[in-house]
C-alpha cells in the first residue's frame, strides 16, 4: 500500500468506520507468495508502488514460467510477461486456453499479458511514445504495453528521428496533451534531447541497442543522452519496461490531481 493509503486506512479504523478484519485484508497487499521454492511473488507491488510485478521470461525454465504465471493469475487475475519469444508465447497461450485465461501477445515488444476475471481501471493518464527509427519500435512497444497496463492512454509517433527532423514537429504537436513522453533512439541517440528542448512535457530517454561500429549496441546513445544539455531522464539500454512504468507513474500522479 502507498503511504497515503496507509494513513487513510488507519484514520478510518480510528474513527470506527472500518473493522480490524478490513484492515487486515488491506494489509495483505504486503504478502509474498512462494511458488514451489522457485519464486517469491510480490502480490502487493501495484498497490504499494503503482507498478505491477512483471515476470521476466529470459533465463527461466518453461515449466517454472508456467507455475509462476498460474500462481500470479490465481491471486491477482493478471500476469504480465516480458522478453518472451513468439514460440514460448504461443505455448503459454495454448496452455492458458484450457483454464479460461485470455492472453494477448505484442510481437514487437515481446510482451505477453494474461488475464482472468480482471478489470483494468483507466486512470486518465496520457503517455506519448516517440521513436527515432523503425528499429526502435520493439523497445517502444514494450513501454507502451506497460503504460497501458498501468491504466494510461498511450499515443505513438514512430520513425521521426533527427535524420529527417521535419517529421518531428507534427508528432510533438499531436502528443501535446501527454503528461510524459518516452523517446527511444539508437545510434547517436540525439532525439530525446531535441524533444526535451521543444516541449515542457517531462521526457524519458531510452537508448536502444541499434547501431554498429565504435560504441554501437546502444553505448553511444546512452552516453549522448546522459550528456544532454536539455533536461532528460535516462533509463538503461533497451529498458522499455522501466521507461513505460516511469512515464505512467508521472502521468497517473498528474491525472489524480
Amino acid at each position: 500500500m502507498r503511504e497515503k493509503n496507509f494513513v487513510e486506512l488507519l484514520l478510518l479504523f480510528k474513527e470506527g468506520n472500518v473493522s480490524i478484519d478490513e484492515v487486515l485484508a488491506k494489509l495483505r497487499v504486503l504478502r509474498v507468495e512462494e511458488v514451489e521454492g522457485i519464486a517469491q511473488l510480490d502480490l502487493g507491488r501495484d498497490e504499494r508502488c503503482g507498478i505491477p510485478e512483471v515476470i521476466l521470461a529470459e533465463g527461466k525454465d518453461f515449466e517454472h514460467l508456467k507455475k509462476i504465471i498460474g500462481s500470479q493469475i490465481s491471486t491477482k487475475g493478471r500476469s504480465i510477461i516480458s522478453r518472451i519469444g513468439g514460440s514460448s508465447a504461443r505455448k503459454i497461450t495454448k496452455w492458458s486456453d484450457s483454464y479460461g485465461i485470455i492472453c494477448s501477445y505484442n510481437k514487437d515488444g515481446r510482451i505477453l499479458v494474461c488475464k482472468k476475471e480482471y478489470e483494468l481501471e483507466k486512470t486518465g493518464g496520457k503517455i506519448g511514445i516517440i521513436t527515432a527509427g523503425t528499429s526502435d519500435i520493439r523497445v517502444a512497444e514494450e513501454a507502451k504495453v506497460i503504460a497501458e497496463e498501468m491504466g494510461c492512454e498511450v499515443m505513438t509517433a514512430y520513425d521521426v528521428g533527427a535524420a529527417g527532423i521535419h517529421r518531428l514537429f507534427p508528432a510533438i504537436r499531436d502528443l501535446s496533451e501527454s503528461h510524459a513522453l518516452v523517446v527511444a533512439a539508437g545510434r547517436e541517440g540525439t532525439l530525446p534531447a531535441v524533444v526535451a528542448g521543444l516541449t515542457d512535457i517531462p521526457v524519458i530517454g531510452v537508448p536502444v541497442s541499434t547501431g554498429y561500429g565504435y560504441m554501437g549496441r546502444g553505448e553511444a546513445a546512452l552516453a549522448s543522452m546522459l550528456q544532454s544539455c536539455s533536461v532528460v531522464s535516462v533509463v538503461n539500454i533497451d529498458a522499455g519496461f522501466t521507461a513505460g512504468a516511469f512515464a505512467a507513474r508521472i502521468a497517473n500522479m498528474v491525472a489524480v490531481k
